[in-house]
């Protein structure tokens, strides 16, 4: 599949993501001095996106299978949120996500306890739901990592990377 597919018909995004009961958020307020998304030429790149729900994180601490942790599933439920999030950002940017011809790159990170290996699963999360969105133009390059901590201890972060119709 080649990132020259044509663009959706005027809507069809719209159509559903109503059809699949997601309404997107409000774009999250950056936590420090960058902004949520920035277009270059026909791709756009979201900065590092949060989990937030009206403004507040629903989780905090690290991922793992410990008492204390994030199961893992409910991070998978929090990466699906960060993407939401990052579409936010993107059509805050373009104005109509039926623009988007490609999600190129989604880049995700889990505050691992260091004996979680599970980090694929975690932002399968975000990769699926751009799936049931988007359909084969959906489908994207991913990295999935594991770090020590993320900002203000949020077990996910998802950045994304589109492509824009011409």
């Amino acid at each position: 599949m080649s990132g020259g597919t044509a663009a959706a018909s005027p809507g069809t995004i719209a159509a559903r993501l109503a059809e699949l009961g997601i309404a997107l958020p409000d774009v999250a307020a950056p936590v420090a001095a960058y902004v949520p998304a920035v277009r270059t030429g026909r791709y756009v790149c979201t900065s590092g996106q949060l989990p937030f729900v009206d403004g507040a994180l629903p989780a905090t601490g690290k991922v793992g299978d410990g008492e204390g942790l994030v199961p893992p599933e409910d991070a998978a439920h929090l990466a699906r949120v960060c993407v939401l999030n990052a579409l936010a950002a993107v059509h805050d940017v373009v104005g109509n996500l039926d623009v988007v011809v490609r999600v190129v790159k989604v880049v995700g990170f889990v505050a691992s306890d260091p004996s979680f290996t599970g980090q694929p699963g975690v932002v399968n999360g975000a990769s699926t739901v751009l799936g049931e969105i988007f359909g084969d133009a959906g489908v994207h390059a991913r990295s999935a990592v594991g770090v020590a901590v993320l900002p203000l201890d949020s077990p996910v972060e998802v950045e994304l990377v589109v492509e824009l119709a011409e």
